[in-house]
């Protein structure tokens, strides 16, 4: 492609003026311009003239601008197109972009917006006139492994780090969420500028809104100085959202706000700051059901759903999983010294387990193994999983048995399982903490580790006149629970 091509765009808008300012813009940046009224008129310049890049407004009388698309890239599959819509027709858009369009902006849009994102699809498409989809090509980062499932994965990563879209990544709790997007950052337009990661489940909401966008001095007890928040310390780069299906339901009309327009205020402040930032955002809930549950809404779903991202179970990575476990065994071998070997049957029952923790869970364990061992690893190390495995769980079960309950028990036993640690458990369970911590909440389960075991001495003790505390979790007042302080 020569660089007149290159720089040859077709802009196509039903409204004179509007094709007559994006004319005017693009001859101001030295492109080629080429206009239509319609869709009908599109289609049949593109044909005659083949440029590089195709601008389309969506809505006009004679068809629509998905209809541009489609014929845009049956002629010419690497052509770069960008749709222009209203905010309206999102979720149109966000079908069009897993149909095969570039990218999609929001008007009214300004033009240096448009330019960039032009550039950027012009460099994408031709460096993917020379690639193949199946092939994620040397830009795996860190990820291990040579499964399928994993390069088909990574080859939709690959593709989606070319666009300057929002992405929404949906995967179980230890596959990678925040890896992956480390890794779109740094194969993107984007990569010399700052990566900048929140966790929504991780503060309370009073002070998130602080922790997403700043604060102005004085804006709060304690606030002493002005603070900037992850949006304006990730200007020009890459904002992760991580576990964004916990952020509560008042801050999200807020965070709509700042996606749709890239504008936000401090707290405390009457200045709006502007940012240029992608924001990728990673759940490992399914933000559908949340909304059909009222618990997020339907408008910043679609704003974050732009372009949809999901990563494999460790489960589905098949020989992954022995490839993965040489990798932790050499990772966390201490320096100087040889990497302990691994029995054929240790591999073996590692391939039968069904990884509920996903990758973070086999990293726990060799790291483990790698600590206990002595050059060698064998089944041993896997007893403990295999009591968590045991049939206790669904030993407690019974026919009729409410879902409340059984859920109630879920959560009990994999407490009970991990000694108390929540952290620990909410990865079992493929939930957040917040969630875990919600449920001890809701079931009314022990507020710490060995509840029975201190229920038993405090009731054993003898009383010497201590003072003694009732302890409350919930609502609720356990039996004759005391702690002898």
């Amino acid at each position: 492609m020569n660089h007149l091509a290159e720089k040859r765009v077709l802009v196509v808008d039903d409204e004179a003026g509007m094709r007559a300012a994006l004319e005017a813009s693009f001859l101001r940046r030295q492109w080629r311009v080429e206009t239509a009224t319609g869709a009908v008129d599109a289609i049949e310049r593109f044909r005659r003239l083949r440029p590089a890049l195709v601008v389309t407004d969506i809505r006009m009388p004679d068809g629509d601008g998905f209809q541009v698309m489609r014929e845009v890239r049956a002629l010419a599959p690497h052509t770069a197109v960008i749709l222009l819509t209203a905010y309206g027709s999102v979720p149109d858009a966000v079908a069009a972009m897993r149909d095969g369009a570039c990218d999609y902006l929001i008007k009214p849009v300004a033009f240096e917006q448009l330019e960039r994102a032009a550039e950027r699809m012009l460099h994408s498409s031709a460096g993917n006139e020379s690639e193949t989809e199946a092939d994620p090509g040397p830009d795996t980062g860190p990820f291990v492994g040579h499964s399928p499932a994993l390069r088909q994965a990574l080859a939709r990563l690959r593709q989606a780090a070319a666009s300057d879209a929002d992405i929404l990544i949906e995967a179980e709790s230890g596959t990678g969420k925040e890896l992956a997007a480390r890794l779109i950052h740094r194969i993107s337009t984007r990569r010399d500028r700052p990566f900048v990661a929140v966790n929504c489940s991780a503060f309370p909401e009073s002070l998130l809104e602080s922790e997403l966008f700043g604060h102005a001095r004085g804006a709060f007890t304690g606030a002493l100085t002005a603070k900037p928040g992850k949006f304006e310390l990730a200007n020009g780069g890459t904002l992760l959202l991580d576990e964004v299906g916990e952020m509560p339901l008042p801050l999200q009309p807020k965070l709509l706000r700042a996606l749709q327009e890239r504008e936000f205020d401090r707290l405390g402040d009457t200045r709006s700051v502007k940012v240029d930032i992608r924001v990728i955002a990673t759940t490992n809930r399914r933000l559908a059901q949340l909304v059909e549950g009222g618990g997020f809404r339907t408008d910043l779903y679609y704003r974050l759903n732009v372009i949809p991202l999901t990563l494999p179970p460790l489960r589905d990575r098949g020989t992954d999983v022995a490839e993965l476990a040489l990798h932790f065994a050499r990772l966390y071998t201490p320096a100087g010294k040889a990497p302990p070997q691994l029995t054929g049957e240790f591999l073996a029952r590692l391939a039968s387990h069904t990884w509920p923790g996903n990758i973070r869970e086999l990293a726990n364990l060799m790291r483990r193994a790698v600590a206990l061992s002595d050059g060698l690893i064998g089944p041993d190390v896997l007893e403990p999983v295999a009591r968590l495995e045991s049939p206790a769980v669904s030993e407690s079960l019974r026919p009729g048995l409410s879902l409340y309950e059984m859920e109630r028990r879920l959560f009990a036993v994999t407490l009970d399982a991990t000694g108390g640690n929540r952290s620990r458990a909410a990865e079992m369970l493929g939930v957040s903490l917040r969630t875990v911590r919600n449920k001890i909440r809701g079931f009314g389960l022990p507020p710490r580790a060995g509840y029975a075991e201190k229920k038993f001495l405090a009731e054993s003790l003898p009383s010497r006149g201590e003072r003694v505390t009732p302890i409350r979790e919930a609502g609720r007042q356990w039996e004759k629970l005391y702690v002898h302080d």
